[in-house]
């Protein structure tokens, strides 16, 4: 393979696992997700380490490691958390997090930015990133210009002794819990709330599919529907990892050549053997 060649496929790779953060679940081919090496722990000296992925299947990792840029992480008391050895691999990211309060820990990475493409002087050019740095990225004089603006969410939850409220972000497409993320059990069922820019999303489709995807003839996935006040219900079939997904369009822009905004939500939860 020429160095040419090679170079372009690289950027084709980093430019797909991109835009898997950003497009919505109807438009991109793989899967996002992030999946901590346990979910519910005791005492405040706890550890765990998070992978994730940008995978062909829910939670193997057989395509790209996720981008972690956007990695936030909220502790029980609404302060910033740090993550610590982050690092990239050839197929997964993967940090430390030190669990050093009472509580549950919202930890996502958050992709907010803009995708443009364009034409100058005959020659495709493209942009991926930050809203801040469109106006420099692309000249006042492009060509055929097509902006898209998006906001993704992905994330999973960690509890170190008794789970505490998980307050909603408020901004983008994102899961507010009814029932506490870090405490379900298989037979019971679950009720969540999706939000967008912090009010109720109403009549929205949502998937919900377990891990093992691989072993099974058929993915499993749930479909659901929000209802007026924007929840839905799930009863867990079986104890393991679920995967809930959602997306949609709307037209509350920030940027005036883009006509609308993506939302896209990716959330990993673990469900408990009674």
């Amino acid at each position: 393979m020429n160095a040419r060649l090679k170079a372009t496929l690289t950027s084709a790779a980093k430019l797909a696992a991109a835009l898997a953060l950003s497009l919505p679940y109807a438009a991109h081919a793989h899967d996002v997700w992030m999946v901590p090496s346990s979910t519910v722990l005791s005492g405040t000296d706890s550890w765990v380490t998070v992978d994730a992925a940008v995978g062909n299947d829910k939670f193997y990792f057989n395509h790209a490691p996720l981008r972690l840029d956007g990695l936030t992480v909220v502790a029980p008391d609404g302060s910033t958390a740090e993550a610590e050895n982050i690092n990239r691999g050839k197929l997964r990211s993967t940090f430390d997090l030190q669990l050093k309060q009472s509580g549950t820990y919202r930890v996502a990475v958050v992709n907010d930015g803009v995708f443009a493409r364009w034409k100058e002087d005959g020659k495709n050019k493209r942009y991926f990133g930050k809203v801040e740095g469109m106006a420099q990225a692309v000249p006042a004089n492009a060509q055929e210009l097509e902006v898209s603006q998006s906001l993704g969410r992905v994330e999973t939850f960690v509890t170190a002794g008794k789970p505490s409220t998980v307050k909603p972000v408020g901004r983008g497409l994102e899961l507010a819990p009814v029932t506490h993320p870090n405490d379900l059990f298989s037979g019971e069922e679950a009720t969540f709330q999706m939000l967008v820019d912090g009010k109720p999303a109403a009549e929205l489709e949502v998937n919900v599919v377990p891990g093992g995807s691989r072993y099974r003839d058929k993915v499993g996935e749930i479909k659901l529907k929000t209802d007026k006040d924007g929840k839905f219900a799930v009863k867990w079939a079986q104890p393991g990892l679920y995967w809930i997904e959602a997306g949609l369009e709307d037209a509350k822009v920030s940027v005036p050549q883009a006509k609308k905004r993506r939302l896209s939500y990716a959330g990993t939860v673990e469900v408990l053997q009674p």
